[in-house]
Parts: C-alpha cells; structure tokens; sequence
C-alpha cells in the first residue's frame, strides 16, 4: 500500500509545484498518512482545503477509501 500511496502522491505533486509548493511523503500508520507541506503550500491558508478535498480526495479515489491524510508540520 506505501508503494500505492507515493504513487498517486507523485502524481498530484506537479499541481502543487505549479503553485510554488509540494508535498513530502513521511509515513503510514494504519490509515492514517503523514505528510508535510513544504515551499508556499507551508504557510498558505488554504493548505488544509488543500489537504482534505485535494490531496485526501485523490488518495481515497485512487489507493483506499479510509485513508486520511495528516500534515505532519501542524
């Protein structure tokens, strides 16, 4: 599942970088997946909504349907 998980990562990364961010894979534990906001995403406001309709969305759409993503950095 980590594989699937880096995977679809890598592939909404390029939407990130395009908005002077990105996103760092950390770690799985159970459903819950750790990452970290890193560039302009790190200090926006929207990085939440980011987060959960973005980043979560696209997890669930493509790996498992209970996964949850955390930004580690809060």
């Amino acid at each position: 599942m980590v594989e699937k998980i880096k995977e679809a990562i890598n592939a909404i990364r390029p939407a990130l970088q395009n908005d002077g961010g990105d996103i760092e894979f950390l770690r799985v534990e159970g459903k819950n997946v750790y990452v970290r906001l890193v560039g302009a995403c790190a200090g926006c406001p929207m990085s939440q909504i980011t987060l959960s309709n973005g980043v979560q969305r696209y997890l669930r759409e493509a790996v498992d349907p209970d996964l949850t993503v955390i930004n580690a950095a809060e």
